[in-house]
C-alpha cells in the first residue's frame, strides 16, 4: 500500500504536465472557447450573419489576442487571422469599410491589423497596408475648432467618450511601429480635450458627449455637454487610458498627464461602485433611482482598467481590491454556465448614443430604454480582458 502511494506521488512530481492537463481552464480561456464555438467563422453581430467592419469585432479579437498571448495556443491566432482575412484584400483593401464616413468606430479593429503585421509567417504587408488606410482616415478626420476628432462625419462638432477607445490605442501603437513621434502629441491632445471639456467638477465623472457648437438638442446651451453620465462611455475612456500607455514613450512629456488622468478617475470609479453588488450602474451616479440597473460591460471595463492600472504601477495597489470586488460582482451577477457547458455573459446594454434617427436625447429615460443583451460583444470582450488581468495577479 505504502509502495503504491509513494509511486503515485513520485509520478505526480515527475509529470507535472499530467496535473496541468487536469487543471480547469481559466475563465478567460473558457469564455473565448465558448465564444468561438458560437461564432466559428465570420463575426457577424448575429450568429450565422456575415461580419461588417466594426469596432465590436475588433474588441472581441483584441480580447482573444490577449488570451493567445497568455496561453501561447496557436488556435487563437489562427482564429484571429481567419476572421480578419474575410475583410482584408491582398492589396490591403478593407471590405465593408467606408472611408468617407469618417467614423472613429471603424478605427478600433486596426489594432488587430497592427498585431498581424508583426507576426512571422503571415502576410504582413497586406495587414500593414490596411492599417495605413485607417491611419489616413485619422489624418483627415474632421475636427472641432479646438482640434478634437468628430465622432463621425454626421456628428458634426461632437466628441464622445467612446471615440477615445476607438481611435487612440490604435494611433499610439501605429505611431510607435511606424516611428511617427508627432502621433503621440495628437493622442495626448485628444485626451486633454476630453479632460478639459467633459469632466464634471462636482463628481469627477465624465459626461458622454460634448457638442462644441452647442446646437444639438441634447447639448447644454452653456457647456455643450450631454445630460448624463453613461457607464460604458466612461468604461471606453478608462480602457483607452490604460491601453495607450502600453505604447507611449517613457520620456514623452505628456505621458505623466495621461497617468494623472487615470489617477484622477480611479477614486471616482471606486466611489460610484455599488457597495452591495460590486458592479457599476448603467447611469453612473443614480444607483438608487427607479429603473437603473448594474450593467455588465461598464463593470468589466472598469475592472480591466483598475486591475491593469494597479498591476503596471499607474495606480496604487489598493485599487486591485476595488477590481477584485468588481470582478466577484461580475461573476455573481452576470456570468452563468449553460447546460452545454458554454459560458454566458448577461446584462450588457446593447447600445448608447446621442442624436441620430430616431433621436437619442441623452436623458435618463433614454439610457434605460435600450435593450439588454446576452453575450453581447461589448460585454464579452471586456470580460475576457478583465479576466486575464485578474488571472495575472493570482
Amino acid at each position: 500500500m505504502k509502495k503504491n502511494l509513494l509511486l503515485s506521488l513520485l509520478f505526480l512530481l515527475l509529470c507535472p504536465a499530467v496535473f496541468a492537463q487536469n487543471k480547469p481552464a481559466a475563465l478567460s480561456q473558457r469564455m473565448v472557447d465558448s465564444f468561438i464555438k458560437r461564432y466559428p467563422d465570420s463575426l457577424g453581430l448575429e450568429q450565422n450573419k456575415v461580419a461588417r467592419w466594426g469596432y465590436e469585432q475588433g474588441l472581441m479579437l483584441k480580447a482573444i489576442e490577449r488570451v493567445w498571448e497568455r496561453t501561447g495556443e496557436r488556435k487563437y491566432l489562427d482564429y484571429i487571422v481567419r476572421i480578419m482575412d474575410y475583410s482584408i484584400g491582398e492589396d490591403g483593401s478593407i471590405q465593408r469599410y467606408k472611408y468617407e464616413d469618417f467614423n472613429l468606430d471603424n478605427i478600433n479593429t486596426g489594432r488587430i491589423l497592427l498585431t498581424l503585421s508583426q507576426q512571422p509567417g503571415l502576410q504582413q504587408e497586406k495587414y500593414r497596408k490596411a492599417a495605413q488606410r485607417l491611419h489616413q482616415q485619422l489624418d483627415a478626420q474632421p475636427r472641432t475648432k479646438a482640434g478634437g476628432y468628430w465622432h463621425k462625419q454626421r456628428y458634426t462638432n461632437q466628441m464622445w467618450l467612446d471615440g477615445l477607445y476607438m481611435a487612440e490605442p490604435f494611433s499610439a501603437e501605429y505611431s510607435k511601429l511606424f516611428k511617427q513621434p508627432k502621433g503621440f502629441d495628437e493622442v495626448a491632445k485628444q485626451f486633454a480635450l476630453i479632460e478639459k471639456n467633459l469632466v464634471d467638477p462636482k463628481t469627477g465623472l465624465l459626461y458622454h458627449g460634448y457638442d462644441e457648437s452647442r446646437t444639438e438638442q441634447w447639448a447644454n446651451k452653456q457647456t455643450g455637454l450631454s445630460p448624463n453620465f453613461w457607464g460604458r462611455g466612461m468604461g471606453w475612456y478608462a480602457m483607452a487610458l490604460v491601453d495607450v500607455l502600453d505604447y507611449f514613450p517613457k520620456d514623452h512629456p505628456e505621458r505623466t498627464k495621461l497617468i494623472k488622468y487615470l489617477q484622477r478617475l480611479a477614486p471616482v470609479l471606486a466611489k460610484y461602485q455599488d457597495p452591495k453588488t460590486g458592479a457599476w450602474w448603467q447611469v453612473s451616479d443614480q444607483g438608487t433611482r427607479a429603473g437603473n440597473y448594474v450593467e455588465a460591460s461598464a463593470s468589466c471595463m472598469f475592472v480591466y482598467a483598475l486591475a491593469k492600472g494597479a498591476r503596471l504601477g499607474y495606480l496604487d495597489k489598493s485599487y486591485q481590491k476595488v477590481a477584485d470586488k468588481g470582478y466577484q460582482g461580475i461573476l455573481k451577477q452576470f456570468v452563468q454556465t449553460e447546460p452545454d457547458g458554454l459560458l454566458t455573459l448577461n446584462g450588457t446594454v446593447s447600445v448608447g448614443g446621442l442624436g441620430g434617427k430616431p433621436y437619442r436625447d441623452g436623458s435618463y429615460e433614454y439610457y434605460l430604454s435600450e435593450p439588454i443583451q446576452k453575450n453581447d460583444f461589448k460585454g464579452v470582450g471586456p470580460f475576457i480582458m478583465a479576466s486575464v488581468e485578474m488571472e495575472m495577479v493570482k
